[in-house]
């Protein structure tokens, strides 16, 4: 039954949720954390630890994650291609190459101008990173049409390595402290969000997913090729547009203030289609929310896990269960009758 496998994967997300405030290496008991977010008087140490680490990391897991799961199954229902996904078919680096060249201009007129108006520079970031996104994803929608499945993921993928070299080449143009303060930020992760960061992201996360609820219906006719969704009165290019850019704003977003996460929406987008066993959107989208969400929170728990000698990073983590799951689904796709 649909409503009870939405039931169990909404306990899995708030388990790991709770677990990414109480586990760490100061741990932090439930009813400590309770407390704190009642508003009673707990340990000073563990209020700091909670309210200024351990909650923005987790809001952010949580609001990234499924953001990234609902953006991989809409990439992967719009190019018809189980593989689709925004860092598999270069979006992601798009989105870097926008924030690069924001942060090369602040760089070349001075770093006053983001020092100044810190909201507007977390705007600026935003609005970079989703311009960046939506031009590839421009590009690849027109090259659809003419490419198959994989030729297409192969062009996503070069396009990627372009936007790489030429954020290298611009690094070139910025001093040595905004390259290594890039660098960190480069490096994906859900910990280097800050409170005023997330105040954009999460409204804007939800935003994109009402709108990618209203799209649910539309989506479905697409399954069945845009003939036939436009013999059913709907405009398939208005949809397509507007599904484009609900999946540029949303990876646009999240890569703006959690940089470069690699696989998590193909994981996500398949995972939800295995457990649910249903082509609908109206029951896939939250599905994939949900896994998208879970598997965010349970990446970033394994990375701040109290490991004694090693920094284990979240693309390396997501990979594990990432690589592994486009494998499947691409040799899944290569057998005869499949």
């Amino acid at each position: 039954m649909p409503w009870l496998r939405y039931s169990l994967l909404l306990l899995c997300v708030l388990a790991l949720f709770v677990a990414e405030l109480t586990v760490g290496a100061v741990g932090i008991p439930l009813r400590a954390v309770v407390g704190a977010i009642a508003g009673a008087e707990v340990d000073v140490v563990w209020a700091n630890i909670l309210f200024e680490f351990r909650m923005p990391r987790a809001l952010n897991a949580l609001f990234s994650g499924a953001a990234l799961g609902a953006t991989g199954l809409l990439l992967q229902t719009l190019f018809r291609n189980p593989l689709a996904d925004p860092f598999v078919l270069g979006i992601v680096h798009s989105a870097r190459l926008g924030a690069a060249v924001l942060v090369t201009m602040a760089g070349v007129a001075g770093n006053s101008l983001l020092i100044k108006f810190g909201v507007m520079g977390n705007v600026g970031l935003a609005l970079a990173s989703v311009a960046g996104s939506t031009l590839l994803l421009s590009l690849l929608a027109l090259l659809s049409g003419r490419l198959n499945a994989i030729t297409l993921l192969i062009t996503g993928l070069m396009f990627g390595y372009l936007a790489v070299g030429l954020i290298s080449v611009l690094m070139h143009f910025i001093d040595e402290n905004q390259a290594r303060a890039f660098k960190v930020w480069d490096d994906a992760s859900f910990a280097g969000a800050t409170v005023a960061q997330l105040r954009l992201l999460i409204p804007g996360v939800l935003l994109g997913l009402l709108a990618l609820g209203v799209l649910s219906k539309p989506l479905n006719a697409l399954l069945l090729g845009d003939r036939y969704a436009a013999s059913m009165g709907m405009s398939v290019k208005r949809v397509r547009r507007s599904a484009l850019f609900i999946a540029a704003w949303l990876c646009g977003l999240v890569t703006a203030f959690c940089g470069p996460v690699a696989f998590l929406g193909l994981v996500a987008a398949q995972v939800a289609r295995g457990v649910l066993r249903t082509g609908d959107h109206r029951q896939l989208m939250p599905g994939a929310v949900l896994l998208g969400a879970a598997l965010g929170l349970a990446a970033d728990l394994v990375t701040h896990l109290p490991w004694s000698r090693h920094v284990l990073h979240l693309n390396a983590v997501i990979g594990l269960v990432g690589a592994p799951v486009a494998l499947f689904v691409l040799l899944r796709r290569r057998q005869p009758g499949s």
